[in-house]
C-alpha cells in the first residue's frame, strides 16, 4: 500500500510541475449542468480533449502552450469557441461558465457505428478488440488482462471462463505451433482485430461431423486487414542486481498466408519463450486459477534459460500448405530446500527430514513438419512428422535423518545421472470425399517411437543408532550403484470412421480402433564396492511388455437444430496385457473384454443458455513403474518393486455443465459437475516394520475408488462497463484407497478452493486489479488409525497501473499470502511480495521503451517455494528456494515495416 500511495503523490507532483491547466463548468438554457459535452484545446503546442462529468465540471491538465483556444460541442447544440491566454506567473485558469443554445438549423443524417464487444456464436465467442480500452504499444498479454472472462497469470498461463487455453492460432493457422506464450508476448494488441475463443473438438471430429468428445479451449487471432503484410518484432537487452540479466530478439513477418518467425532469449529471471512442461519454461510447478493474483515467482531454484525457435507457414499452391519450426531450449537449474515426510503404520511412524541440494542442466530439441492438403478430389490428407530429442544431467545431494521409534538413522544419499531421451512420431488423417452431403471416411493413424537412457551414479551412507535392545548399537551402512536403464517403447494407434448420413438430421457412425504399445526395458546394475565389483543380477532384468485393445463401435448423432444434439454409442474393447522376462518360462498375462457405452446430450434452452450431460469410458493402462518386475533398491530406504501382473484400470466419468451467456449485460455463468468412479484402480502398497526406517513399496489393482468434483465460474460487469468481477470455486471430495501393510486403508481427501477478482479499468491510460483466495486441503484417513489433517493457505493481492502521459507508466503490485500445513515448521511462512516498474517510452512513435523494475522488493519470494502432499498413509511437506530480489534495467525496442506499394 505504501507503493501505492507513493505512486499518487509522485503522479500529482509531476502533474503540478512546469504544466497549467483549465476548469469550468457548461450549463444549458435553464442553468443546469450538462453531461457528456466535448470539450477540445488546440494551442501551440498543445491538442487536448476531455468531456464533462455528470455536473457539466470540466478540467484541462499538462498544458504547455500560453495561448490556447477551446471548442464546446454536443450534439443538437450549438457550438461555442473560446480563446483563454496565461498570464505570467498564472498556471491555473478558472474559465467562464459556458451556456450552450439548441442549434436550430436542420442537418443531414448521421449514421452511428457502435462496436458490439461480444458475439456469442456457439462453439465461438468473439471479441472486437475496438470495442475494449486497451493502452497504445500493449502486447497481447496485456490486452487479454482488461478482456472480460480472461485470466492470466504470471507464468503466462492463460483462462477463459475458468478453462485453460490450449492452443493458439492466427488467421486460422497455428502460430509458432500453438505456443500460446509466443503469441500473447510477441504479438501487439493493436495488431488484433477480433479475438475468437473456439471449443476445439479436434481435427478427427471436425472432419466426421460428430461432436461427442470433451473440447478443448483454443484462441483464434484475427489480424486487422492492414497488419496481414508486415514485418514486425521487438528486441530486449537489460541487467541488473544479483547478476541478473535478459536478452532477447523477435522477428516476425506476416504475409497474406506466409508466416516466418523467428526468436531467441537468454535470461536467469525464468523468462521463457516456449512451454515446455510448464508454462515458464523453468520447471515451475503446475498452476491453477487459485494463482492468478499472487505476484510471487513460481518457479523452484534459480534458472538459466536459453532458447531459439524458428516456425514458417507457407502456401505452396492452392491445394497444398506447409508448416514446421524447429525450437531449442537450455535449462540450468539449483534448487536447494528442505522436506520433511511423515510415514504412518499402526503402532509406529517412520519419519525421514532432509536437506537437499539438485541440480540440472537440460537440453531439448524438437523440429515439426505439418503438410495440410486439399486434393482436387476434395480429399484431405493431413501428415505431421515430429522428431525431439532431450539430454538431461543431473546431481542431487541429500542429508537426511530417519527415525522409527527407537532406530535412528543419520546419513546423504548422492546420485549424479545422465539421461537421454529421443522421440520420433507420424501421423496421419485422411478424409474422404463424397458428394452426398454429410457423408465421411476418415482414417487417423499415429506411429511414435520413444527411447530412454540413463546412466546413474548412486552412493549412500547412513550411522544407524539402533535402541531397541538393552543396550545401544551402531551400525553402519554403505551402498554404491552403477544403474544402466534402457527402455524403449513403440506405439501404433490407428481409427477408421465410416459415417452415413440418413433421415434428415441424424449421422451413423461405425468405428474400429486399434492401440497396440511394446515395451523393451534392460537394467543393469553393478556393485563397485563389494563382491568384487560385479553386476549384481538380482537387481537387473531384461523384460518385454505388450499392451493391445481393439474396439469396435457404432455413435449415432441427431441434431434436428441448432438448440439440441444428442449422441449416443456403444463398443465392444477386447483389451489383453503380456509380459515375459527373457530366460524366464513364466508369462504373465491378462484379457478382458469391456463394453463401452457413450453419451453426450446438448440442449439449448435459448442462444445463450445451455446445458450438457455426458458419459465417458475408457482404458488406462500401466505404465512401467507399475508393472517393471525388478526389485529397484538404487534407494535403500524406499524400495520399488513393479506388478506385472496389473490389470488396466477402466475409467467411467458421468458429467453435466451448464452455460449461460447473457450478451446485453457481459455477464457469464458456467457450472460442471462430474462424478468418476474406477475400476481396477492402480494403488500403492506400501510395507514396513516397526524396527526399522525401510519401506517398501508395490502396487495392486483394488475397486472402490471415486470422486466428486463441481466447479463454477461468473463474470460480470458492476456498479458501471469500468468494473469487472469475477468469481469462481470448486469442490472436489475424493475416496482414495491404498495399502498399508497389506490392509486396505481409505483416505478421504476434500479440496475447497474459492477465487475473487475485482478489475478496475478506467480508461485506457488507468486499471487495477484486487484478487483474493483461499485453499483448503483436507483429509481424513482410517489407517493406520482414524484421523484428521488440513492445509490452508490464503491470498490477498493488489495491483495497477497509471499513464502520467503518453512517455511514462508507473506500476505496482503487492500480494500477501498465509499458509498453514500440516507441518509448521515447514510451512507455515506468510510472504509479502511487493513488486514496482516505471516505463519511459520514447523516439518516434514510441518505439523505444526504457523500463526500470524492483521485483520482490521485501525479499520474501526466495524460500517460500512450499509442497504440501497427502498421498497413502505419507505426508509430504517441503519448501524450496527461489528467485530474491533484484533490481533491473531493461531496453525494449519495437519495429515494423509495411511492404512497399505497387
Amino acid at each position: 500500500m505504501a507503493i501505492l500511495l507513493f505512486s499518487t503523490v509522485f503522479l500529482k507532483a509531476y502533474a503540478q510541475e512546469n504544466h497549467r491547466s483549465i476548469e469550468g463548468l457548461v450549463v444549458d438554457t435553464s442553468g443546469l449542468g450538462l453531461k457528456g459535452v466535448n470539450i477540445r484545446l488546440v494551442g501551440e503546442q498543445d491538442t487536448l480533449k476531455t468531456v464533462t462529468d455528470n455536473n457539466g465540471f470540466y478540467q484541462l491538465k499538462g498544458i504547455n502552450g500560453k495561448v490556447v483556444n477551446i471548442s464546446y460541442s454536443m450534439f443538437g447544440l450549438q457550438i461555442v469557441n473560446r480563446s483563454y491566454v496565461f498570464k505570467k506567473f498564472v498556471d491555473q485558469i478558472y474559465a467562464p461558465k459556458i451556456s450552450m443554445f439548441p442549434q436550430l438549423n436542420l442537418i443531414d443524417e448521421v449514421r452511428i457505428l457502435k462496436v458490439i464487444p461480444v458475439i456469442n456464436r456457439g462453439d465461438t465467442i468473439q471479441f472486437n478488440m475496438r470495442a475494449f480500452s486497451v493502452p497504445e504499444k500493449a502486447m497481447l498479454e496485456d490486452a487479454l488482462k482488461i478482456i472480460p472472462g480472461f485470466q492470466v497469470l504470471r507464468d503466462g498461463t492463460t483462462y477463459f471462463n475458468g478453462r485453460m487455453i490450449t492452443s493458439v492460432q492466427v488467421d486460422g493457422r497455428k502460430f509458432f505451433d500453438g505456443n500460446l506464450l509466443m503469441a500473447t508476448k510477441n504479438l501487439p494488441a493493436d495488431f488484433v482485430k477480433h479475438l475468437e475463443v473456439i471449443d476445439d473438438y479436434g481435427d478427427v471430429s471436425q472432419e466426421k461431423g460428430i461432436k461427442n468428445s470433451e473440447p478443448e479451449k483454443i484462441i483464434n487471432i484475427v489480424l486487422e486487414d492492414n497488419k496481414k503484410k508486415i514485418t514486425f518484432g521487438q528486441a530486449t537487452l537489460g541487467g541488473g542486481t544479483s547478476e541478473r540479466y535478459i536478452g532477447s530478439v523477435g522477428v516476425n513477418k506476416f504475409n497474406d498466408g506466409q508466416e516466418i518467425s523467428v526468436v531467441t532469449s537468454v535470461n536467469n529471471t525464468n523468462t521463457s519463450l516456449f512451454t515446455f512442461g510448464s508454462p515458464d519454461g523453468a520447471g515451475g510447478r503446475s498452476s491453477g486459477l487459485g494463482d492468478v493474483g499472487d505476484f510471487s515467482d513460481q518457479s523452484d531454484g534459480l534458472n538459466k534459460l536459453s532458447s531459439i525457435g524458428i516456425t514458417f507457414s507457407q502456401n505452396l499452391n492452392k491445394y497444398i500448405s506447409l508448416s514446421g519450426g524447429y525450437t531449442y531450449q537450455n535449462r540450468q537449474n539449483i534448487t536447494e530446500g528442505n522436506s520433511l515426510l511423515t510415514s504412518s503404520y499402526y503402532g509406529y511412524k517412520i519419519n525421514k527430514k532432509e536437506d537437499f541440494e539438485r541440480k540440472m542442466d537440460d537440453n531439448f530439441h524438437r523440429v515439426q513438419l505439418e503438410i495440410n492438403s486439399t486434393l482436387k478430389n476434395q480429399d484431405i490428407l493431413k501428415i505431421v512428422p515430429k522428431l525431439s530429442f532431450n539430454r538431461s544431467y543431473n546431481y542431487n545431494l541429500k542429508s537426511s535423518n530417519l527415525s522409527n521409534y527407537r532406530i535412528r538413522e543419520r546419513g546423504s544419499y548422492n546420485d549424479t545421472s545422465t539421461t537421454t531421451n529421443p522421440n520420433a512420431e507420424f501421423s496421419m488423417l485422411y478424409s474422404k470425399y463424397f458428394k452426398k452431403s454429410k457423408r465421411k471416411l476418415v482414417a487417423d493413424g499415429r506411429i511414435s517411437y520413444q527411447s530412454l537412457d540413463k546412466d546413474e551414479n548412486i552412493r549412500e551412507d547412513y550411522v544407524i543408532y539402533d535402541s531397541t535392545g538393552i543396550e545401544p548399537v551402531i551400525n553402519f551402512f554403505e551402498q554404491k550403484q552403477l544403474v544402466d536403464s534402457r527402455n524403449n517403447t513403440s506405439s501404433m494407434k490407428g481409427s477408421v470412421s465410416y459415417v452415413e448420413p440418413f433421415f434428415d438430421h441424424s449421422l451413423l457412425e461405425v468405428l474400429y480402433d486399434i492401440d497396440v504399445t511394446n515395451i523393451e526395458a534392460r537394467r543393469a546394475v553393478r556393485n563397485p564396492i563389494g563382491d568384487g565389483g560385479g553386476w549384481v543380477d538380482s537387481l537387473g532384468i531384461d523384460y518385454a511388455y505388450q499392451f493391445k485393445s481393439y474396439k469396435t463401435g457404432l455413435n449415432y448423432q441427431y441434431e434436428p437444430n441448432e438448440r439440441f444434439r444428442v449422441n449416443m454409442g456403444f463398443s465392444v474393447q477386447p483389451v489383453s496385457l503380456s509380459g515375459k522376462i527373457e530366460g524366464d518360462t513364466i508369462t504373465h498375462e491378462y484379457s478382458n473384454v469391456n463394453l463401452v457405452p457413450t453419451t453426450n446430450l446438448r440442449y439449448r434452452f435459448s442462444k445463450n443458455f445451455e446445458m450438457e450431460l455426458n458419459y465417458l469410458g475408457k482404458n488406462i493402462q500401466p505404465n512401467f513403474l507399475h508393472i517393471s518386475p525388478v526389485r529397484d533398491n538404487s534407494n535403500s530406504r524406499n524400495i520399488i518393486v513393479g506388478n506385472p501382473s496389473l490389470k488396466a484400470e477402466f475409467y467411467n466419468r458421468f458429467s453435466t455443465s451448464l452455460k449461460k451467456f447473457v450478451t446485453n449485460k457481459g455477464q457469464y455463468f458456467e457450472t460442471n459437475f462430474a462424478y468418476t468412479f474406477i475400476n481396477n484402480k492402480i494403488v500403492s502398497s506400501k510395507k514396513s516394520l516397526s524396527n526399522e526406517t525401510v519401506q517398501e513399496t508395490t502396487y495392486e489393482n483394488t475397486d472402490g475408488y471415486y470422486d466428486v468434483k463441481w466447479n463454477y465460474y461468473f463474470n460480470t460487469p458492476f456498479l458501471n462497463d469500468n468494473f469487472q468481477m469475477d468469481i469462481s470455486g470448486n469442490i472436489d471430495y475424493l475416496n482414495n484407497l491404498s495399502f498399508v501393510n497389506e490392509l486396505k486403508s481409505t483416505t478421504r481427501q476434500l479440496l475447497y478452493n474459492q477465487n475473487l477478482i475485482l478489475r478496475y479499468n478506467w480508461n485506457q491510460y488507468f486499471e487495477s486489479v484486487f484478487n483474493s483466495n483461499y485453499f483448503l486441503n483436507r483429509a481424513t484417513y482410517e489407517l493406520p488409525y482414524k484421523n484428521k489433517i488440513a492445509a490452508h493457505s490464503f491470498l490477498l493481492s493488489l495491483g495497477g497501473r497509471g499513464y502520467i502521459n503518453d512517455k511514462f507508466m508507473v506500476g505496482t503490485e503487492m500480494s500477501q499470502k498465509f499458509y498453514k500445513g500440516y507441518v509448521s515448521e515447514i510451512s507455515d511462512v506468510n510472504p509479502t511480495i511487493i513488486n514496482a516498474y516505471v516505463e519511459y517510452n520514447f523516439l518516434k512513435n514510441n518505439m523505444a521503451m526504457l523500463r526500470f523494475q524492483c521485483f520482490d522488493m521485501l525479499d520474501q519470494n526466495k524460500n517460500v517455494g512450499i509442497i504440501t502432499e497427502y498421498v497413502g498413509n505419507d505426508v509430504f511437506e517441503s519448501r524450496n528456494n527461489r528467485l530474491g530480489r533484484y533490481f533491473m534495467l531493461t531496453l525494449n525496442m519495437r519495429l515494423q515495416s509495411y511492404p512497399n506499394k505497387k
